[in-house]
């Protein structure tokens, strides 16, 4: 392209996908944090709940590493 940044068009369309489903992804976190927020009184959180967050955050990072290799 003109700046030199991108080798390809098919590069430079990759790189709007990116920032598209990057910033898709920022809107979703939003809307389901400021959904926590309005969901009512917080709860304690167990050792148990913890677990199962870093056991789907482990799984979510696994899959998207997957993707980013195949």
């Amino acid at each position: 392209m003109g700046s030199g940044r991108y080798s390809s068009v098919s590069e430079y369309v990759r790189d709007l996908i990116r920032d598209d489903e990057k910033r898709r992804a920022h809107d979703r976190l939003e809307a389901l944090l400021i959904e926590g927020i309005q969901s009512g009184q917080p709860t304690e959180m167990t050792r148990q709940d913890w677990d199962d967050i870093r056991r789907e955050a482990v799984k979510q990072f696994e899959a998207r590493k997957a993707r980013e290799t195949a």
